[in-house]
């Protein structure tokens, strides 16, 4: 028993903080009442009237909330080193993560893991990783490690471990995959995240039986409401890529849905985007302007979200749990005024020790010897090419075909970009080259070593040369984001970290961001997509319908090549 909160609770010895003259948001109860705040040790020893402190604030009235909490996300992502991430998630008010680190673990395994859990360890924020569970996504891709059951119990029960991050491997878990029931054995009674997206109907319930316990992926309200009734919570998305939001909540607004499994998570946003939106801050605020009482969306920001997690003395202001606040301006802006964790107040712009990475965590790109012409275009049955259309503000794409005669002209007119992923790993050549419309570049290339989820090198051109010389570049500087245009490079971002993150500061890293993705647009990039997250996703192959990995034209709904001509 922590005999120090017992005597705070009763105002026998002084707080070591106290919050005075607040509007406490109970998320258990659904109401706010006026009290003051008591703090000692990091957590709340009593709400109530509470006199001597050795720090007293007064918020003059403004509303006190628990911490958030983003429910799913990849911090990588974000292109920010770790350290830099968690305190731009603090200015917006979340103290907790609950972060899936496969973008690293793709790349650099067990290592790339430790790396993140070692950078976040000393920072004023809750940070939980899942462990990935499809490292590399789906045999049809070549990664940087795989990721079997046997490594993950070197790592399972450090501290900051929670369970097992999304199981994407969905067929896996159907047919009793001997890899994929290892990894749920190994997590079973932990938290499982799933990564089904579409799945209905008796695969839905298997999926379910499973064992699998969230999921993240609902486009509609419909296919979150089946992932419910079969006992799956349901992580609203919102990210910079896939805003499923507004359609889900929507529904649950129209039917009077209970949101008790539910919570928020960004699973991929930009650093450009957190900086002037925030991330859960952003799901509240949207989620409310669709129709959703304010205390039901904090209640999913908050408390749902560590019930889903089984966080315990998270998400809630009450006796004994931890002091993880948001003191809001008003529950209309959403604006955090001060931000708490453990009862100490956060400096979001304060110096932060930034751990670096060692030499191999910097040095990640090694594509093997280029042949003669890296992009040539490979023959299909009947002289028809595979073509994928993007879908405008979805990741998702349609398959379409076009007659190779017809391919010349229509890169020539912009209608029409080639794109090739090149295995950047382990130096195996390994190149699959393809077409993709909706893109709408005009001119020149653009590359990027984020791709998810093997992290590969993606290319997108309208011709040749230029796409070779955005791989030359990004070869260069390993790993990053690169702008080509008539052999020359318009711009460069260096992502020295696996090819995945940057060592600069928010602030400049933002305003790179900016320039870039202003510079892609200005050659033809469609507003409907995201330059760089967008085309990281049209390399993975779990996202229907058609996909490119450095093995091929990948087709998601058959779960096969698209089969070449002889």
């Amino acid at each position: 028993m922590e005999h120090c909160l017992v005597d705070v609770a009763q105002n026998q010895i002084p707080a070591q903080l106290i919050l005075r003259n607040a509007k406490i948001v109970d998320v258990f109860t659904g109401s706010i009442y006026p009290a003051d705040i008591a703090i000692a040790n990091g957590k709340i020893a009593g709400i109530g009237h509470y006199e001597t402190g050795e720090t007293v604030i007064d918020l003059q009235g403004r509303y006190v909330s628990p911490g958030l909490i983003n429910a799913h996300c990849h911090v990588e992502s974000s292109m920010a080193a770790p350290g830099y991430y968690c305190m731009e998630e603090l200015r917006w008010g979340v103290t907790t993560l609950i972060t899936d680190p496969h973008e690293i673990a793709n790349v650099a395994g067990t290592a790339g893991i430790r790396y993140m859990l070692d950078a976040t360890r000393d920072l004023p924020i809750n940070y939980y990783v899942q462990m990935p569970s499809c490292v590399p996504a789906t045999p049809f891709e070549h990664a940087g490690c795989v990721l079997d059951a046997e490594q993950m119990r070197e790592i399972a029960d450090e501290p900051g471990v929670l369970g097992l991050g999304e199981v994407m491997n969905v067929l896996g878990v159907l047919s009793h995959d001997q890899a994929v029931c290892e990894k749920l054995d190994l997590f079973a009674g932990r938290p499982i995240d799933g990564h089904a997206p579409g799945l209905t109907g008796e695969a839905l319930q298997a999926y379910a039986a499973a064992g699998i316990q969230t999921d993240h992926e609902s486009s509609t309200w419909e296919e979150a409401r089946a992932k419910l009734r079969a006992g799956i919570a349901v992580l609203v998305r919102e990210g910079s890529a896939c805003r499923n939001l507004q359609a889900i909540i929507a529904g649950v607004v129209a039917d009077g849905a209970s949101v008790s499994r539910m919570a928020f998570c960004t699973d991929d946003k930009h650093l450009a985007d957190i900086h002037r939106e925030g991330t859960i801050r952003w799901c509240v605020k949207q989620a409310v302007a669709c129709g959703l009482p304010a205390m039901s969306a904090l209640q999913m920001a908050t408390i749902h979200a560590a019930q889903i997690y089984g966080l315990p003395r998270v998400g809630a202001i009450a006796p004994g749990w931890w002091a993880d606040l948001v003191v809001w301006e008003d529950l209309e802006s959403w604006m955090p005024h001060r931000v708490y964790h453990h009862g100490m107040p956060v400096d979001p712009d304060g110096q932060i020790l930034v751990q670096h990475p060692t030499q191999a965590l910097r040095e990640s790109v090694h594509v093997g010897a280029l042949p003669a012409q890296p992009f040539a275009l490979p023959r299909y049955p009947d002289d028809m090419q595979p073509v994928m259309e993007m879908v405008p503000h979805e990741i998702l794409t349609n398959t379409a075909w076009m007659a190779q005669a017809e391919v010349p002209q229509a890169l020539a007119q912009g209608t029409l970009c080639k794109i090739a992923v090149l295995e950047r790993h382990h130096e195996t050549g390994n190149i699959g080259v393809g077409l993709i419309r909706g893109y709408g570049l005009q001119n020149g290339a653009i590359a990027t070593t984020v791709a998810h989820d093997s992290h590969n090198m993606i290319v997108v051109g309208i011709n040749d040369a230029d796409m070779l010389a955005a791989v030359h570049e990004l070869m260069r500087v390993q790993g990053g984001y690169t702008i080509v245009r008539q052999g020359k490079v318009v711009d460069t971002l260096p992502l020295p970290i696996c090819g995945l993150m940057s060592e600069d500061t928010p602030d400049r890293l933002t305003i790179r961001l900016e320039e870039l993705s202003q510079k892609a647009h200005e050659m033809g990039v469609s507003e409907t997509a995201d330059p760089f997250i967008t085309l990281s996703f049209m390399a993975l192959p779990v996202i229907p319908s058609l996909r490119i990995t450095d093995m091929g034209m990948f087709d998601v709904e058959r779960f096969q090549f698209i089969e070449r001509a002889e």
